[in-house]
């Protein structure tokens, strides 16, 4: 005799299937229904697919000795030995405390002069001006850091260079040899990457602030509120969504150099080491001298790793402090 819960456990699974069956047609009529939007989304997928992912298989470089012969698959595994080298060295303490600092310092810097910049050209009342000044500033961004290199040798260049011939000269100073004079260039480096990475900065900081609602402004000038506290109490609080993204989005890169930087702009001299020798440039020297791609690629699978965890770390304190202000 079949009881009423059996009957119910049996009309149960019979319905199941045809559940299943409603649902996996649904979901192909919503794929067709859609169609032209997952065409239209196809080309971002293979292009994400062939840059993003499909690189990420020569990770496993970062633990093989590799050797033309065998190839990658085929190189002997070495564990961890890429990472001991690494990090063994007597300049393993230098180059992480180089790349450290100066990411530090072009972040800070990079924050504090681009929105200033951004406030003063939204405060232009000749927008053309505004226009002309912004493109000036942008146009760095632009050059090549080989061009950069040339154009900081032709100031700093000992027998015929700007700051030689022109400004020490017209203080009565003693010309200097700057690439051999490492003490230097942890303010010559900063002045460089702020000179050429302002101006993009300060067009995001710009295209925030124009969108801020005029009406904020009117309402403030109805109460009496000055051109200073405008600025304290409106612009930043408005645009801080925007600097809490692009500080955490570079905060991820701290571990990471401008390579172009740190190698063309010193000349890669040997004497400036102790101040410009970072991560990359160390292992870009030690592929050159060595040839020796597994130690190149578990520096950039640890360079990686670094700055995932600290995006998630940077994102994680900024979510204590105000949850809405988050990027995820």
């Amino acid at each position: 005799m079949i009881t009423h819960e059996k009957r119910n456990a049996l009309d149960t699974g019979q319905r199941l299937p045809v559940r299943i069956h409603a649902k996996r047609k649904s979901m192909l009529g919503h794929l067709l229904k859609h169609k032209v939007l997952l065409l239209m989304l196809l080309p971002g997928v293979i292009f994400l697919l062939i840059n993003n992912y499909l690189p990420m298989f020569g990770i496993i470089i970062a633990f093989k000795n590799i050797n033309y012969v065998d190839g990658i698959l085929g190189s002997p595994w070495v564990g961890m030995d890429n990472f001991k080298f690494l990090f063994a060295t007597s300049d393993a303490w230098i180059i992480t405390r180089n790349t450290v600092l100066y990411n530090f310092v072009f972040i800070i810097l990079n924050l504090v002069i681009a929105v200033s910049i951004a406030i003063a050209l939204n405060e232009l009342k000749n927008k053309l001006a505004a226009k002309f000044y912004q493109s000036i500033m942008f146009f760095p961004y632009f050059l090549s850091m080989v061009v950069v290199s040339y154009l900081v040798f032709a100031f700093l260049n000992v027998e015929y260079g700007f700051m030689n011939k022109g400004i020490l000269a017209m203080f009565g100073l003693n010309e200097l040899n700057w690439y051999s004079e490492p003490k230097y260039w942890p303010f010559i480096l900063p002045l460089i990457n702020l000179w050429k990475g302002v101006g993009y900065g300060c067009v995001i900081y710009l295209a925030a602030i124009i969108g801020i609602d005029n009406e904020y402004y009117e309402a403030a000038l109805i109460d009496g509120a000055s051109k200073w506290k405008q600025i304290l109490h409106i612009t930043i609080p408005l645009i801080r969504p925007v600097i809490i993204i692009t500080t955490i989005l570079a905060i991820g890169g701290i571990f990471r150099s401008d390579f172009g930087l740190f190698y063309q702009t010193t000349l890669n001299s040997g004497a400036l080491y102790p101040t410009t020798l970072v991560i990359d440039t160390y292992v870009y020297n030690a592929l050159i001298n060595m040839g020796n791609l597994g130690m190149s690629a578990a520096a950039g699978l640890y360079q990686s790793i670094v700055g995932f965890f600290l995006v998630l770390g940077s994102n994680w304190i900024v979510r204590k402090v105000d949850k809405d202000q988050a990027v995820f």
